[in-house]
């Protein structure tokens, strides 16, 4: 790893601490216009997100009325049942978003898919920056909010199971992740830039519990309209 990539970890708790923990668990309230946009308003509005750290793993509970939970672990997608029998499953769900565009609408395993693996990413970010297979490049300085923040160019190995493989990480002056930058190959490549904020620390790694998602330009700068996604984190827990 790059010594822009240590300070980074650093910055959030480190590593070897990190590593003491196997799941992080939160509190999730969602808004946003891709939930109609894709025929899912309201699901998974107000539910909690358990994400494992050392492997791909996470689950929404409840998953609306659907399903008591989701369970996502990278090639396969479930929705189970309270006691744990299963409701509807894929073992190859990227597969069928072939030809979505943005305006494209999900079926219930589609929304699972998503939500799992975004939030698997967004709970181990920055830390999965030291997994196996993932480069990380540091692609220069940019300016936004006042702010010089560096710029982390990131691709992810065919061995996990991200909505897009090439991102970027944006990390202000105090090594803290402000934004990420990628273009959801899942849904037509639309692009996005995702801001981060209101920082807290759990149990010493530094945790955003606030994120907005908003549509990114050719030149790389954010339209401020529509939010596409909001994402509420409380009652976090790591252990």
């Amino acid at each position: 790893m790059s010594a822009l990539v240590d300070d980074v970890l650093r910055a959030h708790g480190g590593l070897e601490r990190w590593r003491s923990f196997r799941t992080i668990q939160a509190t999730l309230a969602q808004g946003g216009a891709l939930w109609g946009l894709k025929g899912k308003a309201g699901v998974l509005d107000q539910t909690s997100v358990t994400v494992a750290t050392d492997r791909q793993w996470a689950s929404h509970a409840p998953f609306g009325v659907i399903a008591a939970r989701s369970e996502f672990t990278g090639r396969r997608i479930a929705l189970l049942d309270p006691s744990g029998a299963v409701i509807d499953a894929s073992d190859h769900p990227r597969a069928s978003f072939a030809g979505h565009t943005l305006e494209t609408e999900w079926n219930d395993i589609q929304l699972a898919f998503f939500a799992g693996c975004a939030m698997w990413t967004y709970l181990n970010t920055p830390f999965v920056l030291a997994w196996d297979g993932v480069v990380a490049e540091d692609a220069g300085a940019w300016e936004e909010n006042g702010e010089t923040w560096r710029k982390i160019g990131v691709h992810y190995p065919d061995s996990l199971e991200v909505f897009s493989k090439a991102q970027a990480i944006y990390v202000g002056p105090d090594g803290l992740v402000r934004r990420l930058d990628y273009d959801v190959e899942i849904a037509g490549n639309t692009p996005g830039a995702h801001y981060v904020d209101n920082y807290a620390d759990v149990s010493g790694i530094r945790i955003p519990t606030r994120r907005r998602i908003f549509p990114r330009l050719p030149d790389g700068t954010s339209l401020s309209e529509p939010l596409v996604v909001s994402i509420e984190l409380s009652d976090i827990t790591l252990r």
